[in-house]
């Protein structure tokens, strides 16, 4: 009995914790201001893996090294296309006027937790020619990857009826 209190009480807190993980996305996407990271040259036979495409964005080689501060905040400026533009590491205290904080992690390479893109099978002809990541980012830093754009800030994706 006691067994099989403690396997729903575990179940209970699992299945919690992940849909509270799902909303949190979710508002994100929602209420996050759109940002988008210019993405780093790449070969792109090496970025398309099945039905997942690595993203490395430019800002990283703009980021001196990082390892004496592994988890932080990059202070970014947007430009008229909502473009980020690194400004500098974030040392605390208030921002400039139309400054934005991103949140990082430095393990081998700078993180900012949208590194990768899943998309269904056969669809890669409709991001391949992909320039920007938009991401979704809340006032405290935290992002979200909704998409992927091209070099004309245009979104990319299969057609709506497809």
């Amino acid at each position: 009995m006691i067994r099989a209190l403690v396997f729903w009480g575990v179940a209970v807190l699992v299945f919690a914790t992940g849909n509270g993980l799902i909303a949190h996305k979710e508002h994100v996407l929602k209420n996050g201001q759109t940002v988008l990271l210019r993405l780093a040259p790449r070969d792109p036979r090496s970025l398309m893996q099945g039905d997942y495409m690595v993203l490395r964005y430019a800002v990283a080689r703009k980021v001196a090294n990082l390892r004496d501060k592994p988890d932080g905040y990059l202070v970014i400026k947007l430009d008229e296309n909502s473009v980020a533009e690194f400004v500098r590491l974030h040392e605390g205290g208030e921002l400039a006027e139309g400054e934005l904080l991103l949140r990082y992690r430095y393990r081998d390479g700078l993180n900012l937790g949208a590194e990768g893109f899943f998309f269904q099978e056969g669809h890669a002809k409709y991001y391949n020619r992909a320039r920007y990541g938009e991401l979704k980012v809340t006032p405290n830093g935290n992002s979200v990857l909704a998409g992927l754009r091209g070099k004309d800030f245009e979104p990319l994706g299969p057609p709506q009826d497809e």
